[in-house]
């Protein structure tokens, strides 16, 4: 399960994750962050509480990344290394473009 908590006003939006990142609670996530793009809020999504993430929810982590939202982390090890290895992806396409 993967609890959702979206905080903040103005120009600024924090998704509180908890539990697990997987499907089917990832079309979830997109869903709201969607909604928080579309009202042109930058997004910060804290990572800190999550316990699971599946190969789908690095990529939409990674493209969420590649959309300007910005990932605080981490209590859990394994977290910890998934948002280190989504920076590096981040950047080694970053470098293949320019």
């Amino acid at each position: 399960m993967l609890k959702i908590t979206a905080i903040g006003s103005g120009r600024e939006r924090t998704l509180i994750l908890e539990g697990k990142l997987i499907d089917p609670w990832i079309t979830e996530l997109e869903r709201i962050w969607g909604e928080a793009r579309a009202a042109n809020r930058s997004v910060v999504i804290d990572l800190k509480d999550v316990t699971t993430i599946s190969q789908q929810g690095e990529n939409l982590l990674h493209r969420m990344m590649a959309e300007g939202a910005t990932l605080f982390c981490c209590r859990g090890v394994l977290t910890r290394h998934v948002v280190q290895e989504l920076e590096r992806r981040r950047a080694r396409q970053k470098g293949q473009k320019g």
